[in-house]
C-alpha cells in the first residue's frame, strides 16, 4: 500500500496504519484518494448521494497528523490519520449537522457529540457526514435535505436506514470506517443491505449527548465497518462515561476493561450453544424472502462445521405479543425530540413546527405517525410507563431462554426481506411501520447484537446475519461475529464502485 499501489480500498485501520509507519502512505494522500471516490461515486457515476457534507479541512488536518507523527513517531491515538464517515445527526461544530431535515440545512451546533469529540481525540478525521432520513425516523434512504440514498450493491435498491448514507459510504469504500445510530436497528437494517459488519451495544455504553433521539432509552451510537475488528477498534474510543448523559454510568456494567480487540478469536464458534429464533425467519413462498433464508441456512451449516451447537428451533415466548407492546415510538419520539429541539438555538422549535411547515420527506410514515398523534407530556401516561415496564419483562424472557439453553447468542437474519427497490417503497408496498425487520427484537428488550455479513443472494444482494446478545456481553459477539469472518469472508466490494487507476 504505497504509492506505488495505492489502491486503499477495502483498507483496515491497522494496515493503514502500518503504511503510515512504513512511509508508503500519509493520512492526508489517504483523505486525498477518499475525496477523489467520493466525487467519482457518490456526486457523479452511479451517484450514491450517501454524503451530506464534504469536510473541506479533512485534508489540513491529515498534514497536521502527518507532520506531529513525522516529528514524534507515534500516533496520537488509536484512530490516527484514520478517515471516518459521521452519521449526520451526531453533532459537529466545524461541519452542519441538519438531521436529515430540511428545516436544518447549514445548521451549525453549538458544541460537538460526545462521539465526535471521543473521534478526534482518538486522532480521528471527520472526513464527511452522511445521509439520514428526517431524524432518523425511517428505515429507507430518504431524505427532505438530501434526497434519496442509492443502494452501492444494486442501485435501484434502498440502502437501508435510518443510517443509509453511513451504509452505502462505507460499503463503497468512501471513508476508512462509519458512525451510525441505532434506535430500532438503524445500524444494523442497513449493514445487512450494505454487507457491513454493523453493532449496537448495550443502551448506555456510548454517550447519546449530541445526536437527535427517537427512543432516547434505546438510542445508541455505534460502528459501521468492514471488519470485526475495525468494529473492535472503534469500540474501543467510543464507549465510556459520559457526565452530560446520566444512562452511561451504565459504563460500570461493561464487562471490558482492556480492549475489545481481546475478543477476536479465530476459533470462537467452537463449543459455542447459539439457538436459531425460526420466528424470525420469512416465508419460504415469498419471494423476497426466500432468498434471504437460503443464505442464512448456508450461514448456519458453516457454523455448525465450525464446532458450533446449534439449538434449532428455540422460541421467545410471547414473542409478536412483547414486540407490539414494547413499541414506543409513536408514543414517546415527539416528547424526546420536542426536548432536544427546545435545547437548541435552530430553526425550529418543536415536532408540530415541522409538520406544520410541510418539512418532511413525504415517505416517512414514522415521522408523520407521531406528529399527528404523539402525545407532547408522558410523565402522567399511564400506556407509556406500562410500555416502558414491558421492555424490562421483555429482556427478562429473553435473558430466561439464554439460561433456558444455555446459549452464548441467538442467530437470525436482521431483515426478513431482500433490500426493496425504491419502486416498492415509493408504491407503499413497504412502510417504516411494518417492515419485516428482526432488529426491533435487541433494540425493545434493551439488549445488544451485532450484524455480520452472511453471504448474497443469487441476484447478487447482500445479506446480514443477526446475532443477539445478553445486555452487556458485547465480547461474546465480537468473537462470534470475528470467528464467522474469518472463516467466510463474506465482505466484498460493490462493483459499482471499483478502484480507480492512478
Amino acid at each position: 500500500m504505497g504509492t506505488k499501489n495505492r489502491t486503499i480500498e477495502e483498507a483496515t485501520i491497522d494496515q493503514l496504519h502500518r503504511a503510515f509507519e512504513a512511509g508508503t502512505l500519509t493520512s492526508e494522500e489517504l483523505v486525498d484518494r477518499y475525496l477523489e471516490r467520493i466525487a467519482a461515486y457518490d456526486r457523479d457515476g452511479p451517484e450514491l448521494n450517501s454524503i451530506v457534507t464534504v469536510n473541506e479541512t479533512a485534508s489540513e488536518r491529515a498534514a497536521k497528523l502527518d507532520q506531529m507523527f513525522a516529528e514524534s513517531g507515534t500516533f496520537v491515538g488509536p484512530l490516527h490519520g484514520i478517515p471516518v464517515l459521521v452519521k449526520d445527526h451526531v453533532e459537529t461544530t466545524d461541519l452542519p449537522t441538519t438531521y436529515g431535515s430540511e428545516a436544518f440545512d447549514g445548521y451549525l451546533p453549538e458544541t460537538d457529540a460526545d462521539v465526535t469529540q471521543r473521534l478526534r481525540d482518538a486522532g480521528a478525521i471527520i472526513l464527511a457526514k452522511t445521509t439520514l432520513p428526517d431524524w432518523a425516523t425511517s428505515w429507507f434512504g430518504f431524505s427532505s435535505v438530501s434526497g434519496r440514498t442509492k443502494n452501492p450493491y444494486d442501485l435501484t435498491r434502498d440502502p437501508g436506514g435510518s443510517s443509509s448514507g453511513t451504509g452505502a459510504a462505507v460499503a463503497a469504500n468512501l471513508g476508512t470506517v462509519g458512525i451510525g445510530t441505532d434506535c430500532g436497528g438503524s445500524i444494523r437494517v442497513p449493514a445487512s443491505f450494505d454487507n457491513l459488519v454493523g453493532f449496537r451495544v448495550t443502551p448506555g455504553l456510548i454517550s447519546r449527548t449530541g445526536m437527535s433521539p427517537l427512543v432516547s432509552q434505546q438510542d445508541t451510537a455505534g460502528p459501521m465497518t468492514r471488519t470485526v475488528r475495525d468494529t473492535a477498534k472503534l469500540l474501543d474510543v467510543l464507549v465510556g462515561y459520559d457526565d452530560r448523559d446520566a444512562l452511561t454510568g451504565q459504563t460500570e456494567l461493561a464487562t471490558v476493561h482492556g480492549s475489545y480487540t481481546n475478543s477476536l478469536l479465530a476459533d470462537g464458534l467452537n463449543d459455542a450453544r447459539i439457538g436459531v429464533l425460526r420466528d424470525g425467519f420469512g416465508d419460504d413462498e415469498n419471494p423476497a424472502a426466500a432468498p434471504v433464508n437460503d443464505v442464512i441456512k448456508r450461514a448456519l451449516t458453516t457454523m455448525e462445521n465450525m464446532g458450533a451447537t446449534l439449538l434449532d428451533p428455540i422460541e421467545i415466548p410471547r414473542l409478536e405479543d412483547s414486540l407490539e407492546e414494547t413499541m414506543l415510538y409513536i408514543l414517546q419520539s415527539k416528547r424526546d425530540l420536542n426536548e432536544f429541539l427546545d435545547e437548541r438555538n435552530g430553526p425550529v422549535d418543536s415536532v408540530g413546527e415541522l409538520y406544520e411547515n410541510g418539512q418532511y420527506h413525504d415517505l416517512l410514515d414514522l415521522f408523520i405517525g407521531f406528529a399527528e398523534d404523539g402525545p407532547n407530556e408522558l410523565s402522567d401516561h399511564l400506556e407509556y410507563w406500562k410500555r416502558r415496564n414491558a421492555q424490562q419483562t421483555f429482556q427478562q424472557e429473553i435473558l430466561n431462554v439464554f439460561a433456558k439453553h444455555d446459549l452464548d447468542a441467538i442467530v437470525y437474519p436482521d431483515v426478513q426481506v431482500v433490500p426493496p427497490t425504491e419502486r416498492e417503497i415509493r408504491d407503499g408496498k413497504y412502510e417504516t411501520m411494518t417492515f419485516a425487520t428482526n432488529t426491533i427484537i435487541a433494540s425493545q428488550s434493551l439488549c445488544s447484537a451485532v450484524s455480520i455479513p452472511a453471504g448474497f443472494t443469487d441476484d447478487g444482494l447482500p445479506v446480514g446475519m443477526e446475532l443477539l446478545g445478553r445486555p452487556f456481553d458485547e465480547p461474546t459477539l465480537l468473537e462470534l461475529g470475528y470467528s464467522f469472518e474469518q472463516a467466510t469472508a463474506h465482505r466484498q466490494p460493490p462493483d459499482t464502485a471499483p478502484p480507480i487507476a492512478d
